[in-house]
């Protein structure tokens, strides 16, 4: 495998490219950081509130409506993320204002569609699926919420596209706030589930009026009387990308569902229990890995696909710091797998561990372009490659996941999940090299790993000797690891001095991270100064 040395590749098109993703992503990151804790608040004191079987009757009724959504994306999230990311790079903005209106309302009517089988059609799915026949009042009022939910997830992809992220993290942190203040009142003013219920309905639509209300005054000076490209040519260029983006969510959409029935056939409640704490914990790691999915969708859209060399430079890049970002968080979780849940959950949780360290092993794969390579196919409009991926990983699981249930138990099923992932990386793996002709930096992804790896010899040695708490074993233990990583980059030549003057400029217009990346970029200046 070819490996090139990087010597600084960056022209004036793909520094500008960098600057967006990595203004764009510590907005997504933030948003979702701080609307995910509001969130989890929201949950807890909603819990406490309503005690365990009305707060079951709560989730039980988001259920159907929830996965019904799921049938509104039609692959359009991501297609108006690419198309307002590449027409805005060619200078047509007009057009990127109808592609934003035409994909809107395509899913509006989606999501009402949906809304009227799902508030229709609601005696059926509570007795049926979910065996209770009074919560069919719940799913009617929870139904409510998906045209509202469409129309801020929609507007969401356009703030993406259209690189201003800091809306979405607004829009999110608007529907956070909303639904822990009003959901908690209507608990407590004593309309018990049903409450609860609008809570989650009020927020959606909260976020969505907000979000429509930005959107509108973003788009409205780009829209003219001009119409190059006629409705049917845009409805039909937006179906023709999403439809195998839609596929695939509803493969990954289908995939859990399924796992929860194995689950229920093959291991005890005590075991689907520990797995649920593992994943859930596990999903925290989301909040760094979709923000990255999200903003390489319209990095690689505005690169001109003609011009492969761009494109293999910021693929090489982009894989290279995702790796260096994501991979020390990884084996952090699993050096602390077993602190973690008992902090979180408690010491009742004895396989909790196991299975968090288990499950995140999958993570293990971004230096081999796990989180960038379906960014790239999607950003270059091959969408069937990604549906193509999804499905490998959807069959693998299907066959796999009784077998290894069956005789391993939770383990089994983790297993099988992680079989999937890493056939699914292969094929993507060999399609971007022999197709994309995509190069990896095979050198300077086996120092990352080396060192990440390395990293946590100070933090094992602390958990093994020490005889802190849990919670202070992890703060620790956490801090000597970033400490050691922050040392050894530098050390093992994975960056340069020209890569991290790269990096400050970058990084310069995002004011709020200057105080926190500024002594850690000086110090491994001092290190490459003094090697």
């Amino acid at each position: 495998m070819k490996t090139a040395k990087w010597k600084s590749p960056m022209t004036d098109e793909l520094v500008k490219v960098a600057e967006d993703s990595a203004r764009g992503g510590f907005f997504l990151l933030s948003g979702n950081a701080f609307s995910t804790a509001i969130m989890a608040i929201s949950t807890i004191f909603v819990a406490r509130l309503l005690g365990p079987e009305l707060y079951g009757q709560y989730s039980l009724a988001l259920i159907i409506p929830q996965l019904l959504f799921l049938l509104t994306d039609l692959g359009l999230n991501q297609g108006i993320i690419k198309f307002a990311a590449t027409l805005r790079a060619k200078g047509e903005i007009n057009h990127v204002a109808k592609i934003i209106k035409y994909g809107l309302m395509l899913r509006a009517l989606a999501g009402i569609a949906i809304f009227i089988t799902t508030y229709a059609l609601a005696d059926f799915f509570a007795s049926v699926f979910l065996k209770r026949p009074e919560l069919a009042f719940y799913i009617r009022i929870a139904s409510i919420g998906v045209v509202f939910q469409v129309i801020s997830t929609t507007a969401g992809s356009a703030f993406i596209g259209l690189d201003k992220t800091e809306y979405n993290a607004l829009a999110l942190n608007i529907q956070a706030v909303a639904k822990v203040i009003i959901s908690i009142s209507l608990v407590l003013l004593g309309f018990s589930v049903a409450g609860a219920i609008l809570g989650v309905v009020a927020s959606y639509i909260v976020a969505a009026s907000a979000s429509a209300f930005m959107l509108y005054l973003m788009i409205r000076e780009r829209q003219s009387t001009e119409n190059s490209h006629s409705i049917r040519e845009d409805f039909r260029t937006l179906m023709r990308y999403g439809t195998p983006l839609y596929l695939s969510v509803l493969l990954i959409g289908f995939t859990p569902v399924y796992q929860n029935v194995i689950l229920a056939l093959f291991t005890t409640d005590a075991d689907i229990g520990n797995y649920k704490a593992a994943t859930n914990f596990a999903t925290l790691l989301t909040v760094v890995t979709l923000p990255i999915t999200a903003i390489l969708l319209p990095a690689f859209s505005k690169l001109d696909t003609a011009n492969t060399q761009k494109t293999r430079t910021f693929f090489r890049l982009a894989n290279k710091y995702t790796a260096m970002l994501v991979l020390p968080i990884t084996v952090l979780i699993i050096i602390f797998s077993n602190q973690i849940v008992r902090i979180v959950y408690g010491s009742m949780y004895r396989s909790g561990s196991l299975f968090l360290a288990s499950y995140v092993l999958m993570y293990f794969l971004v230096g081999f372009g796990y989180l960038t390579l379906a960014s790239f196919f999607n950003g270059f409009g091959k969408t069937k490659i990604t549906f193509t991926m999804n499905l490998i990983t959807f069959l693998i699981v299907l066959v796999l996941s009784p077998v290894l249930t069956q005789s391993y138990g939770v383990l089994g099923l983790i297993i099988a999940f992680l079989i999937a992932n890493v056939a699914d990386n292969i094929y993507a793996f060999y399609v971007a090299r022999s197709s994309f002709k995509i190069e990896f930096d095979v050198r300077s992804m086996i120092k990352i790993y080396l060192v990440s790896f390395l990293s946590s010899i100070p933090a094992v040695i602390t958990l093994r000797f020490s005889s802190f708490p849990p919670l202070l074993n992890v703060i620790v233990g956490g801090l000597l690891y970033l400490f050691t990583y922050t040392t050894l980059t530098p050390l093992m030549k994975i960056v340069d001095q020209q890569e991290l003057k790269a990096v400050a400029n970058i990084l310069a217009k995002i004011k709020p991270l200057v105080p926190i990346y500024t002594p850690v970029l000086r110090y491994q200046r001092k290190i490459l100064s003094y090697l």
